[in-house]
């Protein structure tokens, strides 16, 4: 089997810029792996936190299953993220020195199991966003005429 990706956060990659990523295992209760299956996961608000050398996921929205019963968990609850020991002292020291913020940018299934990306990031100034937009609508442009031609 492959990779499936089934949720990204574009929203990251507009307000943060991304410095390295990492790949973690996430722990899950009940029928939380059933609704990510089916795409029902937003990343949007979400973020990750390293408290007592555990790496932690808060505000990432898991709907609730529909077939599920009484037990669904809360939607919002946090979540555990299964890092190497050194990933985490790694990011625990950047995350603390040099002030970067710790995103998710996309939950995928691999094997069976459901994985998250992660990554130090640094948001980013009004200025750099106008920035990267006015990149973004220059590159089409020359794409644009390139086809043209």
């Amino acid at each position: 089997m492959g990779r499936k990706v089934v949720a990204n956060n574009k929203k990251a990659f507009h307000d943060y810029l991304i410095i390295e990523k990492f790949n973690a295992g996430l722990v899950l209760t009940g029928t939380e792996i059933k609704s990510i299956r089916k795409g029902a996961i937003n990343l949007k608000d979400g973020f990750a936190k390293i408290e007592d050398n555990e790496a932690w996921l808060y505000n990432v929205h898991i709907n609730p299953y529909e077939q599920g019963n009484r037990y669904n968990p809360d939607p919002e609850r946090k979540r555990k993220l299964l890092l190497n020991k050194n990933e985490i002292l790694k990011m625990l020291g950047k995350v603390k020195k040099e002030k970067y913020t710790i995103v998710p940018l996309s939950v995928y299934l691999e094997n069976g199991w459901a994985k998250i990306e992660i990554a130090l990031a640094k948001g980013k100034q009004l200025h750099d966003k106008r920035e990267a937009i006015a990149k973004k609508t220059a590159d089409r442009e020359i794409a644009r005429n390139i086809k043209i031609r």
